[in-house]
């Protein structure tokens, strides 16, 4: 199916959201392809349903269900004049869709709203398919960040300006 007949519905993830479990599935499910290819591991295998549900009262979160499916979701901090973006994920079935990118946009409509001026995300070092695609959705790499204990560098933090 092509994206334009697939059907995108975004919304918002609050504490009282009843499918924290299929999130943290999704989560799972998106992140597992890290495993074994990034050094440190991902924190995504420390999550629960408990902590997703914590993180959407802290945070603002959202979804996206395609055909009915959870086809992904983000989480977003505020970090007074920008947005952090952490936890983007999209299940295995629906990469390639569009998704991340309707992600993307639903973080910066926020930081508009906001009167924010940056979108700012980490990604690894190893992960070159996800720089390539944040690249295509307008994020620059702004600076090379190492995990405590490492003396090489492990991610990237990459921002996108907003106009």
């Amino acid at each position: 199916m092509s994206e334009q007949s697939r059907s995108f519905q975004v919304f918002t993830i609050t504490p009282d959201y009843d499918g924290f479990d299929a999130l943290l599935l999704l989560i799972q499910d998106a992140f597992a392809t890290m495993d074994g290819v990034i050094d440190p591991p991902s924190s995504a295998g420390l999550l629960s349903a408990a902590i997703l549900r914590d993180k959407a009262g802290k945070e603002t979160a959202y979804g996206v269900e395609c055909d009915g499916q959870l086809a992904g979701c983000v989480f977003l901090t505020d970090r007074g004049d920008h947005l952090y973006l952490g936890k983007l994920a999209v299940g295995g079935p629906f990469r390639g869709l569009g998704i991340a990118r309707c992600l993307v946009e639903q973080a910066e409509k926020l930081a508009r709203e906001r009167s924010m001026t940056h979108i700012d995300l980490q990604v690894r070092i190893e992960l070159t398919d996800n720089q390539r695609l944040f690249k295509k959705l307008g994020f620059e790499i702004i600076a090379e960040t190492m995990h405590p204990g490492f003396t090489r560098v492990t991610s990237l933090t990459m921002r996108k300006v907003l106009a």
